[in-house]
């Protein structure tokens, strides 16, 4: 969990309301649906309202709100695009029907949020889109700041609490830390728990966050503890999970890909072609996704290197592949967070060495169920493993799922997934990758050490090269090729 500067001076909603509401440049509108109009609630509380509130509205019946934003597909109204739909109407009307001239030092922004709140029954199932487009000059395009948040709280009243606050953080940031994305993050927290909010991805775009890459803000979620997974596409923009999940079929690779490898290529491909031959997977709804966890991205100092995430990151991305980042370090608790947004068969690809730690009871010690409560996550969904051979060195055998090493005290649970096929080897795997580790390539690649190129995929070792990826350095395999063959 991350944990803030202890001589940071934390202001209360009401703080941040006043200051918002005593600034005479700042002008807008707040539109809410789903849990009432919590947000603009502080600022008309705070006093000086009229100032800084042009309208505020709560299109709460679904047809009146279709027929202001438009209906989304599938007629949902708490999605993504409801909420940037929200803000561009609703700054649109701002820009129509007040003039500049009159209005010549005003910095506008609209507010609007979206939310559909937990119950009883379902005390985890609330959730919610909040937004803000605004500007921090006068004559400056506009930027904006979307978030997605995770109710965790079946108390109607707590959940519309933390929503009015978290709206007043959000728009408090917005204007006086966008400078500071850092600072932007934690600021969201103030006065308000991570135990009934769970904020899962943000997204800040516009002139005012051209230096900003949401990947890393993604990282940062992760990192600070305020969820435990977050997804971005190849284009580099953060996803939701719901939209990017939601009733899919979904097929994971987890590595370090510190670099991408062919051996994880091969992995891939050919988990890929088993997959999407399975009676239940659909092809064209299907999500794959590379999963990289938090404990993957440490650096010896134990801290998380953002440029070597990034470096990881912009091979994943420029291969058309959607990453995902988490702090799950079993496999039943990747196949939990999955299970959240579809029922559909899902696939996890391995190699056999990671299958031996799944089996090991010691990384279940804390279930009361022990081992046999995680399997049964894992096994009672809809769910296969695809498991890659391993070759340790060059004169080692191959090992497969018949070949692995099973505890006989395990081997009944062992039998009974072989024989009803939730673990299958894959057989078409290319033998001539199997001594191909990331380890020992990054390990080339930084010593400067000659044809690690030949380990890697086509492209990757061009796109090392012309971004000095992974601390490679131009010139350094040469010399050393060269060294060597003067000795020789």
């Amino acid at each position: 969990m991350f944990v803030s500067d202890p001589n940071r001076v934390q202001l209360s909603a009401n703080q941040k309301s006043r200051r918002i509401n005593a600034d005479p440049d700042l002008y807008g509108t707040f539109a809410e649906i789903g849990v009432g109009q919590e947000t603009v609630r502080h600022f008309f509380r705070a006093g000086g309202a009229s100032q800084t509130i042009a309208k505020a509205m709560s299109a709460y019946d679904k047809d009146f709100s279709n027929a202001i934003y438009g209906a989304e597909p599938g007629n949902r109204f708490v999605c993504e695009s409801r909420l940037r739909n929200m803000i561009r109407h609703e700054y649109g009307l701002i820009v129509e029907r007040l003039d500049r001239k009159d209005h010549p030092t005003k910095r506008f922004f609209s507010f609007a949020n979206t939310v559909a709140s937990s119950t009883y029954e379902r005390p985890h199932s609330g959730h919610g889109w909040l937004g803000v487009r605004f500007q921090t000059a006068p004559d400056r395009p506009t930027s904006d700041v979307i978030i997605h948040i995770r109710l965790h709280d079946p108390d109607i009243s707590l959940q519309q609490e933390s929503i009015g606050i978290l709206g007043v953080n959000l728009i408090h940031a917005c204007f006086f830390h966008h400078a500071d994305p850092q600072e932007l993050m934690t600021c969201l927290y103030d006065n308000v728990s991570r135990h009934v909010v769970e904020i899962d991805m943000i997204q800040l775009n516009g002139p005012d966050f051209s230096q900003v890459d949401n990947r890393l803000l993604s990282l940062q979620l992760v990192k600070r503890g305020y969820t435990d997974a977050v997804i971005f596409g190849p284009d580099g923009q953060n996803l939701q999970a719901s939209e990017a999940l939601y009733k899919k079929n979904i097929l994971a690779i987890r590595g370090s890909f510190r670099p991408v490898t062919k051996v994880n290529i091969d992995m891939i491909m050919n988990g890929y072609n088993m997959f999407i031959k399975e009676q239940r997977v659909d092809r064209q709804n299907l999500q794959v996704l590379f999963e990289i966890t938090l404990n993957n991205l440490q650096a010896d100092s134990g801290d998380v290197d953002e440029k070597d995430f990034i470096d990881r990151a912009d091979i994943l991305c420029s291969l058309g592949q959607t990453v995902l980042i988490s702090n799950y370090q079993e496999y039943y608790k990747l196949v939990e967070y999955f299970s959240r947004y579809t029922k559909a068969r899902m696939g996890l690809i391995m190699g056999v060495n990671n299958l031996i730690e799944v089996f090991n009871e010691k990384y279940y010690r804390n279930l009361n169920g022990g081992m046999l409560e995680a399997f049964g996550i894992l096994f009672t969904r809809d769910l296969k493993i695809y498991v890659y051979p391993s070759k340790p060195s060059e004169h080692a055998e191959i090992m497969t799922l018949n070949d692995m090493p099973i505890h006989p005290r395990l081997q009944p649970l062992y039998d009974y997934l072989m024989s009803n096929k939730r673990m299958v080897d894959i057989e078409t795997y290319d033998p001539s990758v199997l001594h191909i580790f990331s380890q020992s390539v990054l390990k080339m690649i930084r010593e400067g050490e000659p044809n690690w190129e030949k380990l890697v995929p086509p492209y990757v070792d061009n796109m090392i090269k012309d971004n000095k990826l992974f601390g490679y350095k131009p010139g350094n395999g040469q010399a050393k090729a060269g060294k060597a063959r003067v000795s020789a």
